[in-house]
């Protein structure tokens, strides 16, 4: 019939399946474009808000690749009428999105040099022997890492330094589960909890620092790190200790572990000037972030990084075409069009009317119980979504829900890092999932102390600190 076989059906059934919540998700779609537009919302402000839906349901379910995703919100703003080609083509490419292009790349070229053994035994050489000290040791550097490099890259680096550590303490994973999961949540929380540290932390930051240009509010790199830096180091301590009373280490001292390491070292070659120059290329592109970010661009300087990086021969083009995430690069300029749009359309204002009539005058009651609402609505879609699409949506609402959209917007990037409650919340949860030495229970088990933690640290950081430095 019409030349379609059996086997032909069979394949249209089976896609049927598979592609189950990409149907159900346009049927939504499609019904709710036949609502009428609510009252005080434009129709593009309806159209965009309808594609933010969607969209949220097809990241959450995945019935598609992110990056189809990403495809998606961009085609389908054009095909709403939301905006014409040129300008939704603008909305997407800006320094945002260079930034994030640049910091996947100098990742690809860090961990070209291979120094992740050398910096287990530099955290050893400082903790000492200790489980509890070395906990510590990787809860820091990973913090402290993470706010310049991202938190995916020092996952990926510290993975295998915990993992040798773990391996060499004793080659039986029944062994080890308590030690396993110390280290190892250690490296995912504490490349959290360092990602809010600077704008280069995290993508969520560089579309929180986009959205404050477009309201014509400013702040600088090193702006940024004074108002959020201290927040990373006192979680730092905190969350440590949280880590070793949820999981109890079978070794208090890692003796074997690192005499094993030692050996390793010795082995690798010595370190040389050319190892020298690699960290001095990183170190330049670091001061300027945070000296001439706002005359430069902070995706300026990222690339001249990657051009020098090139130009030295530390890493190969081939290299950086093949190990950068090109479907995150679309993803993050898909999220700030998105966000950019649903400013420029109405939506933001109206959804923040919304929640202003939802809680009434509670919000207003307290200084910090709209802090308290932000973070909460924040680190439930965090866990759910990515933290980026979290603030490319939620961003552009938090502004308008009050006079101080600078503290609203910061509120709302860091609380996106909340990301401990599931192994998908966060790449670095993801990538530390992927050991097989923790599950996901695991994650439940720590993750909601860590994250009611948080959420009390920010709400009394935000309505203390904040006030006294402004």
């Amino acid at each position: 019939m019409l030349g379609f076989s059996q086997q032909s059906l069979t394949n249209f059934l089976f896609w049927v399946t598979q592609k189950k919540w990409f149907l159900i998700t346009m049927v939504i779609g499609f019904f709710l474009s036949l609502f009428p537009t609510p009252s005080g919302l434009t129709l593009e402000g309806y159209r965009i808000i309808i594609i933010v839906i969607t969209a949220l349901i097809m990241i959450i379910t995945e019935p598609i690749p992110l990056p189809a995703i990403a495809i998606y919100i961009i085609v389908f703003q054009v095909v709403l009428g939301i905006n014409d080609a040129d300008g939704i083509a603008h909305s997407f490419m800006n320094d945002a999105v260079f930034f994030i292009m640049g910091s996947l790349m100098l990742s690809v070229a860090i961990i070209k040099q291979g120094w992740d053994k050398r910096i287990a035994l530099g955290i050893i050489t400082l903790t000492g022997h200790k489980t509890k000290n070395i906990v510590f040791g990787f809860t820091a550097i990973s913090a402290i890492l993470s706010s310049f490099i991202g938190e995916h890259t020092v996952a990926a680096l510290m993975l295998p330094i915990g993992m040798t550590l773990i391996r060499y303490t004793s080659p039986d994973k029944e062994k080890v589960r308590g030690l396993s999961a110390v280290l190892l949540f250690s490296i995912a929380y504490g490349a959290l909890i360092g990602s809010i540290g600077t704008p280069s932390g995290g993508g969520r930051n560089v579309i929180m620092m986009s959205y404050f240009q477009e309201a014509g509010l400013s702040i600088s790199y090193l702006e940024w790190m004074i108002k959020v830096y201290p927040l990373v180091f006192i979680q730092i301590p905190i969350v440590s200790w949280i880590l070793l009373k949820s999981f109890v280490p079978e070794y208090k001292h890692l003796d074997t572990g690192v005499r094993k390491l030692v050996v390793q070292v010795a082995k690798s070659p010595e370190m040389t000037g050319r190892n020298t120059i690699a960290a001095l290329i990183f170190l330049m592109v670091f001061l300027g972030w945070v000296f001439l970010s706002e005359t430069l661009g902070l995706g300026t300087i990222a690339l001249f990084g990657v051009f020098l990086y090139l130009v030295a021969g530390y890493v190969k083009w081939e290299d950086l075409s093949k190990n950068t995430h090109w479907g995150v690069i679309l993803l993050f300029g898909a999220t700030i069009s998105l966000g950019s749009n649903i400013k420029e359309t109405g939506a933001a204002l109206w959804l923040a009317e919304q929640i202003v009539n939802l809680f009434g005058n509670i919000m207003y009651s307290f200084p910090f119980v709209m802090d308290g609402i932000i973070i909460l609505m924040t680190t439930t879609l965090a866990n759910v979504l990515s933290s980026s699409a979290t603030v490319a949506v939620l961003g552009p609402i938090t502004l308008n829900l009050g006079e101080n959209a600078m503290h609203l917007g910061l509120v709302t990037a860091i609380a996106s890092a909340f990301g401990y409650f599931t192994a998908v919340a966060a790449p670095a949860c993801t990538i530390v999932y992927s050991s097989g030495l923790v599950g996901a229970k695991d994650f439940l088990k720590v993750g909601w102390k860590v994250g009611f933690v948080s959420i009390v640290l920010l709400i009394i950081y935000a309505n203390t600190y904040w006030r006294i430095i402004n």
